[in-house]
């Protein structure tokens, strides 16, 4: 009676781990989550994602847009196995793919932004057997002049202490040129007064 009882155990635990669903893994989404660029300029929305399972033809990747004064979300990029550009809408011949799908990178490039191009940017990756995840977001601002960031403080920074030294070092050879030139003038008096 033992034995039956095992025996059923063990095929119920087996007839369980065959027909349970193949374990599958979350793609992660990297993206800036915050961009600024100036209007009339191009910009590139950077996502690039990770996954369980090795990049294959069932890739897809799904770009849209939710402006940030409100209104439905609309599509601006498609790709699997090939990009698919907007046919119509306010994306038409200013989106492409920049991305490269064996390096993880599902990147497009934006042209010629507007005011109105103000919103969210949402990334979506599927790989199957990695579907599930979340969904990447830029969050785009597009303003007439960049704000000076912490970047250009750094570079003026450098930029200044690199002028100061050069400045410094000019003033170094100078005084030392003159003051060669004053000495080689008295030793030239004094032979002059011995003779």
């Amino acid at each position: 009676m033992y034995g039956k009882s095992s025996a059923r155990v063990a095929l119920f635990l087996l007839g369980f781990q065959l027909t349970a669903p193949w374990s599958i893994a979350a793609v992660e989404i990297y993206t800036s989550r915050a961009l600024e660029a100036v209007n009339g300029t191009d910009v590139r929305l950077k996502c690039t994602f990770s996954s369980f399972a090795p990049v294959g033809d069932a890739l897809t990747v799904t770009w849209n847009f939710r402006p940030r004064d409100g209104g439905p979300e609309q599509f601006v990029f498609y790709y699997h196995m090939d990009p698919f550009t907007p046919m119509s809408g306010r994306f038409k011949d200013r989106v492409s793919w920049d991305g490269n799908p064996d390096r993880y990178d599902v990147s497009i490039y934006l042209w010629k932004l507007q005011f109105d191009d103000n919103g969210t940017y949402t990334c979506q990756v599927k790989n199957p057997p990695d579907v599930d995840g979340l969904i990447g977001e830029i969050r785009l601002s597009v303003v007439n002049t960049v704000r000076f960031s912490e970047m250009h403080f750094l570079a003026l920074a450098i930029g200044s202490a690199c002028a100061l030294m050069v400045i410094i070092v000019i003033g170094v050879v100078l005084f030392q040129h003159f003051r060669k030139k004053r000495w080689a003038e008295r030793a030239h008096k004094v032979v002059e007064i011995k003779s």
